[in-house]
């Protein structure tokens, strides 16, 4: 009987260039991870590890798995809905944690870095994996983050009840 995980992989359009042209390819957002969401018990768990290629569940042990936040993994999903050019970023701890107020990113919270007076980058941060990407936005359509995400408390204090991360 096979289980029914839910499981997510972001994927982004990049180049390549194969046999002398380029193509438009989707390659993994965060190379080497998967997102699963599931109630993990000692059975989910050894089916999860029988999964060709993987190559540990991250965590501390099986009944505590790493969590990411569910308002990041759901910023990553509004990000890639809105079908953005997105750009590598390296992971950012501080700077200005900013909320989208309009247009297709509504809602979104990321760090804002400016490199002009009308347009920013917004970066979109998965903690657990220090890993990030950015989307040029109009600078016009932030406000300061007061929520959940603004204030959050550390990753080890937080209720583990986000998606865990699988290493491929």
């Amino acid at each position: 009987m096979a289980k029914a995980f839910n499981v997510f992989l972001p994927l982004i359009p990049v180049w390549s260039r194969r046999n002398g042209s380029r193509h438009l390819i989707r390659k993994p957002m965060f190379p080497g991870y998967l997102f699963l969401r599931h109630a993990l018990d000692k059975t989910s768990y050894v089916e999860i590890m029988k999964t060709n290629g993987l190559a540990r569940i991250l965590g501390e042990r099986w009944d505590r798995p790493a969590v990411v936040a569910d308002a990041e993994i759901e910023a990553i999903r509004q990000v890639l809905d809105a079908g953005l050019t997105l750009l590598p970023h390296p992971y950012l701890r501080e700077g200005h944690r900013v909320r989208i107020i309009q247009g297709p990113l509504a809602g979104v919270e990321g760090i804002l870095v400016h490199n002009n007076p009308h347009k920013g980058l917004l970066v979109v941060s998965v903690e657990l994996l220090q890993r990030s990407v950015a989307v040029e936005v109009d600078c016009t359509f932030v406000a300061p983050a007061t929520g959940a995400l603004a204030a959050a408390a550390p990753a080890s204090l937080r209720t583990r009840t986000a998606s865990p991360a699988l290493l491929l």
